[in-house]
């Protein structure tokens, strides 16, 4: 017969209360078990001792006799020290940020990165003879003008956009 040492739920609805059974694994969930050996409360904070409470010397038995403890339980007996804890790999990207947000966050840490930039770089603009600092000046005066460039080129892509608005209105 194969057994298993798992949870089976109790407690009211949205209030959860497990046993820690040993139990046939062809049975239901909460169906007729073996032998209980432990109780599990998530109701209760993390680090409260109530928690989750299993006799180790019955499960030590069981496991001896053959009984598979299922993930959940093989989590909690590692923390008591009588099994090693199990690998857990994350299988899935889900709880990765999405495209968008990925991308949001490099400009974010771009715009962060030029932003402690110029603050390092006026004071390494200082060190320098005075002859070598009249030279950045001479570049950073193209500088501005580059960046006003992009903004001209911007403006007219808007004003196109509402000129193929009306032709949507006429047709």
């Amino acid at each position: 017969m194969p057994v298993r040492i798992r949870l089976s739920r109790g407690g009211a609805k949205k209030r959860p209360f497990y046993r820690i059974v040993v139990a046939d694994s062809r049975r239901a969930r909460d169906g007729k078990f073996i032998d209980q050996v432990g109780t599990y409360n998530p109701m209760l904070p993390k680090d409260s001792p109530e928690r989750v409470k299993i006799d180790v010397e019955k499960t030590k038995d069981w496991m001896a006799k053959g009984a598979q403890p299922s993930d959940r339980v093989t989590l909690f007996l590692s923390n008591l020290g009588v099994v090693d804890k199990p690998a857990i790999t994350e299988k899935t990207k889900k709880h990765l940020p999405k495209k968008k947000a990925q991308e949001r966050l490099a400009e974010a840490k771009e715009k962060e990165e030029a932003a402690n930039a110029p603050a390092e770089a006026p004071a390494e603009a200082e060190v320098p003879a005075p002859a070598e600092a009249e030279a950045p000046v001479e570049a950073e005066v193209p500088a501005p003008a580059e960046a006003e460039a992009p903004v001209e080129a911007e403006a007219p892509a808007p004003a196109e956009a509402p000129a193929k608005a009306d032709e949507k209105k006429t047709e």
